[in-house]
């Protein structure tokens, strides 16, 4: 019922590196990081998900099957 969390671990998740890359989007004023794709040709960052501890970060990680993102800001 309430407060219940949905095991994420089970869901895997697909994007095409041919169109786009991961990375992670940190503000370098307010610490605040997200994880998403940024499109090769134009540039343009697209959300996924808001990081707000390493856990988060691991299961984004795990969700796309990645062993590492590269930062930007």
């Amino acid at each position: 019922m309430f407060g219940r969390k949905r095991n994420r671990k089970a869901e895997k998740k697909e994007y095409d590196p041919s169109v786009c890359r991961p990375v992670l989007k940190c503000s370098i004023c307010t610490g605040e990081q997200v994880a998403g794709f940024q499109d090769l040709k134009t540039g343009k960052f697209e959300e996924a998900q808001l990081i707000r501890n390493e856990r988060e970060l691991q299961e984004f990680l795990d969700a796309y099957d990645l062993k590492e993102i590269e930062k930007i800001y």
